[in-house]
């Protein structure tokens, strides 16, 4: 026997927002997505964007998928995996790493609106409806608003 071993596949990156804002009444609110083919609730996300940082690919995915608008934090949160099919049909393996979104404004129009459903929920219901139990856990522990 030969002492090759496999190589791991080598995980895929995509970069994801996590859209908050504070209400009124000071309690903290995040906006789930839905996902185009299947129709449950995610966060914003994609892969890396050339000459733009992982916070700035995670902002453009926020405009492009939810119309939200905001400052977006510098560093990670967190990162959660899944399983994504690419447009060749193969599955890979993917993290997703998290940035904080806090929303100033939602457009009238973006380039996905039509395709998906947008709404903002409580953090203990966005937790509870999100399949991605990392996710949730982000979602929980995201500092209150500002």
């Amino acid at each position: 026997m030969s002492g090759a071993r496999k190589k791991a596949p080598a995980k895929h990156v995509q970069y994801a927002a996590l859209p908050y804002r504070r209400r009124s009444d000071n309690r903290t609110q995040v906006m789930l997505v839905t996902a185009r083919e299947s129709g449950r609730w995610v966060i914003p996300k994609g892969w890396p964007k050339k000459k733009t940082t992982p916070a700035g690919t995670a902002a453009c995915e926020a405009l492009e998928e939810a119309g939200v608008v905001g400052t977006v934090g510098r560093s990670s949160i967190g990162s959660y995996s899944i399983r994504k099919r690419l447009k060749s049909g193969a599955v890979v393996s993917c993290v997703v790493r998290v940035f904080p979104l806090k929303v100033t404004r939602q457009q009238k129009s973006w380039p996905e609106r039509g395709e998906r459903d947008i709404q903002w929920f409580s953090r203990a219901k966005a937790a509870k409806i999100v399949r991605e139990r990392a996710l949730a856990e982000i979602i929980l522990n995201l500092p209150k608003a500002k």
